[in-house]
């Protein structure tokens, strides 16, 4: 591939540009279709979503207003007639569908000091996203004319309009903060701004053209927020590495006395196949994620593996036709100060750092081994404490936000009751005596069963046959105390009354169902997850190197990197130890998918340095070096292209744990945290300590496996500085002495 881009330099590069225009305009006029609630929740939830779809019920997007003072109590004059103001300004907007008296429904709270004005929008979810700031500003002009009491708005919509608009201006933030992060390191790894800017400009078109696949094949795989996000954090880390990997061995053989030819054909049969193999070993362990049977995870799964398959194509094609155009001008725009910084030879040797940790690491290998296992099984120890629930809005929106303040306020006066348990109950004949019955008993079970309260709501659809009971559940809403609310009223009382209907499907949904079921979901699936990439990683491992110990030693080590990083995970956002340096607290649990993700993420990036090392030093002991000699060789000719690739990684992740959503820094933190430990306790302390006391065993393939095929680039290149031989002997005179030396 890199002799054909350097043979038709022109074709490869307009041919990457046509590529990544195409699929940019042909996404943007498809557009994007994005995952439903039905598809994006299992269990009870998603068979509740797809109840009310198909009748064409679409749940109006509910909005709760808190009228609540100090000294008046609800019957007070001037009370109800700030009620009565607030019902007015929300019906003068136009946007609501429905505006119910506290009086009415009998929302008022058990001290009498407050009450709920219940509304919902008009249209659907968007619609109403759309609609909701007119709402909201009437529900603050009265909180103004009123400030000695408290007039607050809470609900799906409006805070779905703050998650919306966060979303976009976070999304925004990362990409002008991690796009200049990693030039700015590219710019002082290679001391040339022409370099620097290659990795990120071929980086950037990847996830263009990503994006317009994605959007384009949206309508077979909808896509989805978090899907875009993660498809931005793992195409800009993966697409800059490939290329510094790339680059960097091109250089590097250049500066050695290699021709411009032979520095590129070394370049892309080496690191060129480094990249191929770290990038199938991401697709595949990304991959996994489709095992989950969850569509968000297809969604992030098909967007991470699309930016990484469209990342090493442009690797392997446009980069060498690129830099076969460039030649030595790639070092155009050398920053003087930043070059008399770099060594000549640090390339080759290591530099002093990685030559200081290197020297005692190799010199005492077994005791480096338990040192740096240690200290990873201590990092990782809190992972045995891991609590994982899907984040309530509270806990996912960051502390001091007034959306947050008015559901505090709200669980205050009414525990549970802005996020209720929903009952969607689908009959031959909802409008029938015994059904009628059925329901009035369910609501008198719920309100006497101690774990839960009113006011409950009970909506009939009569020409649909559906009804929906909403109730109030005790706890915060992710729980034991809601969990247990759920258990009880799934298990209990929906078989106890309304399923005693014939006919009758009852699935119940809402906040605390959808944490409940999302978990029993991943719990179920994370086995199998988890042994489907380790195994295809094992093998890909065993293949790429025909060499059982290298495998075994790749999946373990990155099982210890994974292993820390949900520790530190645990330990920073579940129990808050160092959490107020994020700008954040402990808030208890850790968000349901991330440690999924993090894994099969991880996993396979950890696999890109992993390969990058191991190939340099399998190379190092195919040229005669024993493998002692090999391995030094390997870890401190590959040491400063992999600091800087873990530099950009921790830069561009660590954007994400600075966001405002706390999945967001969770999953940031996560990623960084693990590249961090990947690139420094495991490539230069564990790899080369365990390596060591392996020796010859490292490349032990049993006789049965023999059969494996040989994926080797298969290629020998003449000795670095052959070239300056053959000139000095063409050009020497014809004399016996000068011609031996020369040759020896």
């Amino acid at each position: 591939m890199g002799a054909w881009s350097a043979r038709h330099r022109k074709t490869a590069v307009f041919g990457w540009l046509l590529f990544v225009v195409l699929a940019a305009v042909l996404g943007g006029v498809h557009g994007s279709t994005d995952v439903t609630e039905s598809e994006s929740m299992p269990g009870q939830v998603s068979r509740a979503a797809k109840i009310l779809d198909q009748a064409g019920l679409k749940s109006p997007a509910g909005e709760t207003v808190l009228v609540q003072s100090a000294t008046r109590d609800a019957d007070d004059p001037d009370f109800k007639a700030v009620v009565s103001q607030v019902v007015a300004a929300v019906d003068g907007t136009g946007k609501a569908a429905e505006v119910r008296s506290p009086y009415d429904t009998k929302a008022v709270s058990r001290d009498g000091h407050s009450v709920l004005v219940l509304l919902s929008l008009k249209g659907d979810q968007d619609q109403a996203v759309n609609d909701v700031q007119s709402v909201m500003d009437a529900v603050a002009g009265v909180q103004r004319q009123h400030p000695d009491l408290t007039v607050v708005e809470l609900g799906d919509a409006s805070s779905g309009k703050w998650i919306q608009d966060q979303f976009k201006d976070d999304f925004a933030r990362a990409e002008w903060t991690a796009v200049p992060l990693a030039l700015g390191i590219l710019l002082i790894a290679f001391g040339a701004l022409v370099a620097a800017v290659l990795p990120v400009v071929l980086a950037l078109t990847a996830f263009v053209a990503a994006g317009g696949l994605v959007a384009l094949s949206s309508g077979l795989l909808h896509t989805s927020n978090d899907a875009s996000s993660v498809m931005l954090l793992v195409g800009l880390a993966v697409g800059v590495d490939y290329c510094l990997f790339y680059l960097r061995r091109e250089r590097e053989e250049r500066a050695a006395g290699r021709d411009a030819a032979t520095a590129l054909t070394v370049a892309a049969a080496t690191s060129g196949r480094a990249v191929l193999v770290s990038g199938v070993t991401v697709v595949v362990a990304m991959a996994g994620m489709f095992l989950t049977g969850i569509a968000d995870f297809r969604a992030m799964a098909y967007a991470t593996i699309v930016v990484v398959i469209t990342a090493v194509l442009g690797s392997l094609t446009v980069l060498p036709a690129l830099l076969s155009m460039l030649g030595d001008r790639v070092e155009k725009g050398r920053v003087p100060f930043l070059s008399k910084l770099r060594r000549p030879d640090a390339v080759r040797t290591g530099g002093r750092f990685w030559n200081a940790v290197l020297t005692p690491v190799l010199g005492r290998p077994l005791a480096s081994t338990v040192l740096a296992g240690a200290v990873l099984l201590g990092l990782a120890a809190p992972l045995l404490t891991m609590h994982t629930a899907n984040l309530t809005f509270q806990q996912q929106l960051p502390a001091g936000n007034e959306l947050v303040a008015a559901s505090q306020k709200i669980e205050a006066a009414f525990p549970g009751s802005p996020a209720p348990a929903t009952v969607v109950i689908k009959a031959t004949d909802i409008s029938s005596p015994a059904m009628t019955a059925a329901i009035a008993d369910l609501r008198n079970r719920a309100l006497a069963s101690g774990r839960m309260h009113g006011p409950v709501e009970v909506t009939v659809h009569a020409d649909k046959n559906i009804a929906t009971v909403d109730i109030p559940l005790d706890g915060t809403g992710n729980d034991a105390v809601s969990n247990a609310a759920l258990k009880t009223l799934r298990e209990d009382l929906v078989p106890a009354t309304v399923l005693k209907v014939p006919g009758t499907e009852a699935p119940v949904t809402g906040r605390t169902a959808g944490s409940y079921d999302f978990n029993a979901k991943m719990t179920g699936s994370m086995p199998l997850v988890f042994g489907f990439v380790v195994a295809f990683a094992f093998l890909l491992m065993l293949t790429s190197f025909r060499s059982l110990a290298v495998a075994l030693t790749a999946v373990v080590l990155n099982l210890l990197s994974v292993g820390a990083a949900y520790g530190v995970l645990t330990l920073v956002f579940q129990h808050g130890v160092g959490a107020s340096l994020l700008g954040t607290a402990g808030v208890g649990a850790v968000e349901s998918w991330v440690p999924l993700f993090l894994f099969v993420i991880l996993f396979g990036l950890s696999m890109d340095y992993h390969v990058f090392v191991v190939s340099r030093i399998k190379e190092g002991r195919d040229r005669g070096l024993p493998t002692r000699a090999a391995i030094a060789h390997g870890i401190r000719s590959t040491a400063g292209v992999v600091t800087s690739a873990a530099v950009i990684m921790v830069a561009v992740f660590a954007v994400f744990g600075t966001l405002s959503m706390q999945a967001m820094k969770q999953m940031g933190v996560g990623l960084a945290v693990a590249v961090l430990i990947d690139a420094t306790v495991i490539r230069a302390v564990l790899l080369p300590s365990v390596m060591s006391l392996l020796g010859e065993r490292n490349w032990y393939l049993p006789r049965w496996l023999h059969w494996l095929p040989d994926l080797s680039h298969g290629e020998s290149f003449p000795p670095v500085g052959a070239g300056r031989a053959l000139q000095e002997q063409a050009t020497a005179p014809a004399d016996g002495p000068r011609h031996r030396r020369v040759e020896a």
